[in-house]
């Protein structure tokens, strides 16, 4: 029988076909990111969907169905996904709420390698394997939000949102997958538009070609968010 566990819904970022989903056990700064069995373990918009049909936002309290931890290398808070059971939305987390699940890490895992265009964005995955996790929840002051093409040499490269941030006294240039923003900012043109104070999810993707990408999963602005929490 599956376990209902109940999360803060803190990324449901966009990834292959489907969905990467990751949530923190509110009080506890546990981390749970649902998988599926599938070989990229993303998580279909049907299997998370609501009994209104509705899919889990940034930040829902929701109840998960899961069947047993399944880590795959650093990737640590990976739990498999019980399927054909139902999502169910209890509340919404506020401001002062995620404020109480701030992590504050010196880095963003490992800092040195960057990718083109970017900046610390990626670990090897040598120097991967020997992390504890691959997920974190910061709060920054300001952002930019880069929206351009990054390979103008291919015909039909497509356009990218980058976020450039400093935490912790580092520089990141990373690669946005927060489907909400990047709907929103990839009908505008491409420029730099700033952002104020918000909290990031920053998630250490699986392997591509030798390395782990950090992306930026979620952006939670604080003009957006309540101060409290509904339960």
């Amino acid at each position: 029988m599956p376990e209902s566990v109940t999360l803060i819904c803190l990324a449901n970022s966009r990834k292959k076909k489907g969905r990467c989903v990751a949530g923190m056990i509110a009080g506890s700064g546990k981390w749970i990111r649902p998988v599926s069995a599938r070989p990229g373990h993303e998580i279909s918009v049907e299997e998370q969907r609501y009994a209104d049909r509705s899919v889990p936002r940034v930040p829902d309290i929701m109840t998960v169905p899961l069947l047993r931890p399944q880590p795959i290398s650093y990737q640590s808070e990976n739990w498999l996904l019980a399927p054909g059971y139902r999502w169910h939305r209890i509340g919404t987390a506020g401001w002062r709420q995620l404020l109480t699940m701030e992590q504050r890490p010196d880095t963003l895992w490992i800092n040195g390698c960057s990718s083109f265009n970017r900046y610390n964005d990626r670990v090897p995955i040598a120097l991967a394997a020997t992390l504890p996790d691959s997920l974190k929840l910061i709060r920054v002051n300001r952002m930019t939000l880069k929206v351009h093409t990054p390979d103008t040499s291919h015909r039909d490269a497509k356009r990218a949102v980058d976020v450039r941030f400093i935490h912790g006294g580092h520089t990141y240039i990373m690669r946005m997958t927060d489907p909400k923003y990047e709907q929103a900012y990839l009908t505008k043109p491409e420029s730099r538009y700033e952002l104020g104070e918000a909290f990031l999810t920053v998630s250490l993707s699986e392997e591509y070609l030798g390395h782990a990408y950090k992306l930026v999963a979620s952006i939670i602005e604080r003009v957006n968010i309540t101060a409290g929490s509904k339960q």
